[in-house]
């Protein structure tokens, strides 16, 4: 397998990485350019199943603003941050809400909340 290249992006160093499938072992991978042990990890789940904490607003009623800043509690999988946006530009919320209050539970079976980033 060709090598990935990639910059580490759990601290501020910024490690240029190189991610590789060892041809021998399909389920181990060579990291290099990592000046940390995160490097390497970060390296490996980033190839293999990339993860993000998605940050977006939902509409609120009776509030001072008109949109609701919300966050997921733990990062999700990649590939669902589209269908999670779906989802949540279909949520509507009343006010008032809470900083870190639970808008949406358990957001497309992910086992991950979306929370309120902001109190209103």
């Amino acid at each position: 397998m060709e090598a990935k290249e990639m910059i580490c992006i759990l601290c501020p160093i910024g490690c240029h990485l190189s991610v590789a499938q060892k041809e021998d072992a399909p389920n181990e991978y060579i990291v290099t350019g990592n000046q940390c042990p995160k490097g390497e990890s970060y390296g490996i789940k980033e190839l293999t199943n990339p993860t993000r904490v998605l940050t977006t607003t939902v509409k609120i009623k009776n509030a001072a603003l008109d949109r609701l800043p919300v966050r997921t509690a733990q990062d999700i999988p990649k590939n669902k941050i589209r269908e999670c946006m779906r989802v949540l530009n279909e949520i509507e919320v009343e006010g008032p809400v809470q900083i870190g209050m639970i808008i949406v539970e358990n957001i497309l079976g992910t086992g991950i909340d979306v929370v309120a980033s902001r109190s209103m």
